[in-house]
């Protein structure tokens, strides 16, 4: 599957969880060590679920606004100059705590292929919003976790078993050819890339 490639300024936005993501360092530009990215997220915005990346440490420096995080099952509340850090593969889940647009700077590192799972998330999401469907269908998450699982993964399963599920399902969509559409979206930058 090919990886879209994009330059810094290169912006994001997911409906689904009022995220607004504009790239500032590709991996590209930093030999892979470092994504920085710039998030706003609209009031009542917050990340879908918990998640943990199993390799990746991220940081979060408030610039406005007010955000609740949830890290290892510690709530933390931060203003503008805190910074959040979250340790590889670590729960955690984050929300505008405030009545604005919250704007963070983020720092993955290493970057591995977190921009384009950042994109292509938020491809699913907007086709997701556009169909009014309340969840992802079985076939694009299964897609999804595969191709990412070296950047995402569910904290609270049993991570051997939910890989086996994936890994299986994701199989059996590109066999039968039920992959396609991801496919478009994923080779594309998906119908949220813009510059």
């Amino acid at each position: 599957m090919s990886t879209h490639v994009t330059t810094a300024g290169s912006a994001i936005e997911n409906p689904l969880s009022g995220e607004r993501i504009v790239i500032r360092e590709t991996a590209a530009q930093t030999g892979g060590g470092l994504l920085a990215w710039e998030l706003s997220l609209a009031p009542g915005g917050r990340v879908p679920s918990a998640h943990a990346h199993p390799s990746q440490e991220e940081r979060f420096m408030v610039l406005e606004g007010s955000m609740r995080f949830r890290v290892a099952g510690r709530r933390v509340a931060v203003g503008p100059g805190e910074t959040v850090t979250v340790p590889p593969d670590t729960a955690h889940h984050f929300a505008n705590a405030g009545q604005g647009t919250a704007r963070l700077a983020v720092e993955t590192r290493p970057a591995l292929a977190m921009e384009g799972m950042l994109r292509t998330a938020a491809a699913l999401a907007q086709e997701q919003h556009a169909t009014g469907r309340r969840l992802p269908s079985l076939v694009d998450l299964a897609l999804f976790m595969n191709e990412f699982e070296r950047e995402v993964r569910a904290p609270y399963l049993p991570r051997r078993l939910v890989r086996l599920v994936m890994r299986t399902i994701a199989s059996l969509a590109r066999l039968g050819g039920f992959d396609a559409r991801y496919r478009r979206m994923r080779e594309h930058g998906g119908p949220s890339a813009t510059t």
